[in-house]
């Protein structure tokens, strides 16, 4: 693995690992805010409605956080390995 490789696996596995992380601690907020969207563009519905919206869209932004999380985790570990290895072998 070149230099520019490795230097490409950090940055997307650190680039996914954050935005995984900003997705899972702000998912409550995001999903309010797409749910009152959601209101405003419906012009207006029962309050149950709105909650299982809202849920749905947290919901959403958690797995989706978890996700870019997981795949950024498993990208940096991945490079981590893979650079050992390289530099074991030369």
């Amino acid at each position: 693995m070149t230099k520019d490789n490795f230097l490409r696996f950090v940055t997307i596995g650190t680039v996914l690992s954050v935005m995984g992380f900003i997705l899972l601690i702000f998912s409550s907020n995001l999903g309010i805010y797409r749910a009152d969207d959601w209101l405003m563009n419906e012009g207006g519905t029962n309050r149950d409605m709105f909650l299982i919206r809202a849920e749905g869209y947290i919901n959403a932004f958690m797995v989706f956080g978890a996700i870019c999380l997981s795949i950024g985790f498993f990208t940096l570990i991945l490079a981590y390995f893979i650079k050992v290895m390289f530099t074991k072998e030369q």
